[in-house]
């Protein structure tokens, strides 16, 4: 009776772990194939990565321009340097990498530029929760949402986006932990 309740949720966990596994066979043949500096295998291996870059540079820039440029020059990097990556498996935290020195570098550059007239010009094609989810992230300090991006919408654990950014393991728990109160303070004052 057990087993009949369970079956298809069962079903479900096993067809999920199995779509992971063959996830990651796949990453790893367009891995080597891209290695051989094949562009199609490159071309297709980055185009699964997009949304998450995509997210990871928003967190960090807060523009598209930028976010675009980051991710551009992302792009070339990993093409250019892929056969220095040392093991398949770490593509993804390699490649992350990359994006957030690409972000910070942006951000050097931008503050030396004054802008004027930043209002997006597709602000009513925005929902209102996506604005509001905006504004929180824009509430907190860089260093915490970048942290809280890569942990919660990127599922990185937090030894990886501690090799990532380069600090320490406790540093990347401490600003999860900063993050999450600087997120709780702004909702509570809405």
């Amino acid at each position: 009776m057990k087993d009949e309740m369970w079956g298809p949720v069962s079903q479900i966990i096993a067809r999920t772990k199995e779509g992971i596994f063959v996830d990651k066979m796949k990453d790893e043949i367009l891995i080597q194939k891209a290695k051989m500096k094949n562009s199609d295998a490159f071309t297709e291996l980055m185009r699964s990565q997009m949304q998450s870059m995509y997210r990871t540079a928003k967190a960090i820039l807060m523009n598209d321009e930028d976010v675009s440029d980051a991710i551009q020059d992302t792009l070339l990097i990993c093409w250019e340097k892929l056969d220095e990556l040392r093991e398949n498996q770490y593509f993804k935290s390699w490649m992350t990498k990359i994006l957030v020195n690409n972000c910070y570098g942006i951000i050097r550059r931008n503050r030396r530029i004054t802008y004027t007239n930043e209002l997006p010009e597709n602000i009513c094609e925005e929902s209102v929760s996506n604005i509001e989810w905006k504004e929180a992230l824009s509430s907190i300090d860089e260093k915490y949402r970048i942290v809280l991006i890569l942990y919660y919408s990127e599922g990185f654990r937090t030894k990886e986006i501690a090799k990532i950014l380069g600090i320490t393991d406790s540093t990347v728990r401490t600003r999860l932990f900063r993050g999450r109160e600087q997120l709780a303070e702004y909702y509570h004052a809405l």
